[in-house]
């Protein structure tokens, strides 16, 4: 489990990664995959779902290794690492300070030894020792979590009853907890909260937030909701317990399902927090967004998103609420919604300042907010500045979607820059996107539909080739595309725009193996590009056998405009022939030898 057996190696990796952790966003390679995945670029993830796996898989595996190290200390007792990396040591599971003291108290409850710490507290007493009132609290919080008996640890097998039924959850009995709380000279807020959430009497600040909290599950109506909210704040001024950053926050929350009430509410709880000499935290930013933005209010949503990204620009946040890491996703969302992509940037540049990227969330909620604001930037800005940002966020932030592909694809098209789209496709299908057919047929519609140069001609060529092979694979392949009229069509058209004529006519075999019908434009397209004249016949016959209304139209077209024999006029093998007009009778022919 030790990274190496050279001291000054070990140094320089813990630096490097601090490092290359503090300054990810400053120094950052776009080209690169995330940092955590550099030691091993076999597993590279190319898409959202991929990252989330890996990287889960990866903090899965140190868990694993810390957990064999920790339930196995003997197996590793050597230390070759200069200085000491005690994150690379087993952890401490048994007391090592045998005398009666404080100390070995405060290790106990530190090991969550319910037991030897009671033990400790009785003898401490017996010996005529004070115990520190802090000292104390803390025992009582150890034992009205965990109850008289030690906590279950992870590789032990739970413990069943005289009645053979497993216990579960925490032991209702709490004896040591009145017992010791019952001999302390002085009780003091702490020693009645920590005897609360054993046995539920009187509240501190964290109780009381929680029932802030819960107070909208209780009450039907919105004033009712508001005025349970307002009583409990008035129990917490009696009792002298101060509110703190979660509490206005928990208010907040709360008041985002108080209707009507909650605009004016929300603003005089701010201006309490700047009373208290409380700073908002991100939480608190989100929860008045959440308040003030309601769906097709985009004067009311847009002022208020300007004024939170004004308000915050420049400032560096730390995790202080759970919720801390919804406000970037939130707040982008509304930018998206109401298109306000001066907003969106303030609100990026906040992202970048200090180390506020480390509160976008987990990969999904970072998977929200980039996806979000690439859809923005895809609608609102020149297809220039949509690839700049394009190559700076992908793959090393952002993995996008099939819907995030078709934004690039529609903002490509918006610009005409469509000759992009078959570099666009490479990445698409590293990206592990191929095989989404309705991301697939707008990237043919959109090579099909115009006509460019020459050389673009060719690159949409190989593109279409290379998307039919995923369509030629079938089920034996990973990727399975179902064939679609639109999707042979389109396939057919760029093929024919580039001058492949032998692989369009291929087409025309998938379409009859798939039974589909091409259109007549198709086929139109197709005798514009022939050049002999057997093969004007043969499309004249490929017409009837789809039974083309337009078959005797084709059929008088090759007769005006090839050089035909009489054997492709009217067929072999000692035909008579009838008096009819010629395009006809080819007509009447085909249909007589084709089938």
């Amino acid at each position: 489990m030790l990274l190496s057996s050279l001291p000054l190696s070990n140094l320089i990796t813990e630096l490097a990664i601090v490092t290359k952790q503090r300054h990810i966003h400053s120094f950052q390679d776009s080209t690169a995959a995330h940092y955590m995945f550099q030691d091993d670029p076999y597993l590279t993830p190319r898409t959202s779902a991929e990252f989330k796996l890996y990287s889960l898989s990866q903090e899965s595996g140190r868990l694993a290794a810390k957990h064999i190290v920790n339930t196995n200390p003997k197996f590793f007792q050597k230390d070759f690492a200069e200085p000491h990396i005690p994150c690379l040591m087993p952890e401490t599971m048994e007391p090592r300070i045998e005398d009666v003291s404080e100390a070995a108290l405060l290790e106990r409850i530190m090991l969550r030894k319910v037991k030897a710490a009671v033990d400790m507290y009785d003898q401490l007493l017996q010996a005529g020792t004070t115990v520190s009132t802090d000292a104390t609290n803390d025992l009582l919080d150890l034992i009205c979590l965990y109850g008289d008996h030690d906590p279950l640890q992870d590789d032990k097998p739970e413990v069943e009853d005289d009645k053979g039924r497993r216990r579960k959850g925490r032991p209702q009995r709490n004896n040591n907890a009145e017992r010791i709380f019952n001999l302390l000279p002085e009780r003091d807020t702490r020693a009645y909260s920590a005897l609360i959430r054993g046995m539920v009497k009187v509240a501190d600040v964290h109780i009381f937030n929680a029932l802030i909290s819960a107070a909208t599950e209780v009450r039907e109506k919105y004033n009712e909701k508001w005025d349970l909210i307002v009583e409990l704040l008035k129990q917490m001024n009696e009792q002298k317990v101060k509110p703190n950053l979660l509490t206005f926050n928990a208010v907040l929350k709360a008041l985002r399902r108080c209707g009507s009430l909650a605009r004016a509410q929300s603003l005089h709880t701010l201006s309490e927090m700047k009373a208290l000499g409380i700073t908002p935290s991100l939480a608190s930013f989100h929860h008045v967004l959440g308040i003030f933005y309601k769906t097709g209010n985009y004067l009311m949503s847009a002022s208020h998103i300007v004024f939170c990204s004004i308000f915050l620009a420049g400032r560096s946040f730390v995790p202080q609420d759970p919720d801390d890491v919804y406000f970037f996703s939130t707040a982008m969302r509304i930018c998206l919604e109401t298109k306000d992509l001066e907003s969106a940037y303030r609100v990026h540049n906040l992202l970048n300042v200090g180390e506020n990227w480390r509160l976008l969330g987990d990969s999904f909620q970072q998977s929200i907010y980039y996806g979000r604001f690439f859809n923005l930037l895809c609608m609102m800005e020149h297809i220039d500045v949509v690839l700049k940002w394009y190559n700076e966020l992908i793959p090393s932030l952002f993995y996008p979607n099939p819907q995030g592909m078709k934004d690039l694809l529609q903002a490509l098209d918006t610009d005409n820059r469509l000759d992009m789209i078959p570099q666009i496709w490479k990445d698409i299908r590293r990206m592990g996107h191929d095989n989404k057919s309705d991301l697939v047929e707008e990237l043919l519609s959109l090579m099909a539909r115009d006509r460019h140069s020459p050389e673009v001609q060719e690159s949409f060529a190989a593109c279409a080739l290379d998307v039919r092979s995923l369509y030629k694979q079938g089920q034996v392949a990973k990727v399975a595309l179902e064939w679609t009229t639109a999707s042979m069509t389109n396939i057919t058209t760029i093929l024919l725009a580039a001058q492949k004529t032998k692989q369009a006519w291929d087409m025309l075999n998938i379409f009859k193996t798939k039974n589909r019908v091409p259109s007549e434009e198709l086929i139109d397209e197709f005798l514009v590009r022939i050049k002999d004249g057997q093969q004007a016949v043969e499309l004249v016959q490929i017409s009837a056998s789809f039974c083309l209304p337009s078959t005797p139209n084709l059929a008088q077209r090759v007769l005006q405009e090839f050089e035909l024999s009489e054997e492709q006029r009217y067929g072999g093998g000692g035909q008579k022939s009838i008096c009819i007009p010629g395009s006809y009778l080819l007509f009447i022919h085909v249909l007589v030898f084709s089938f």
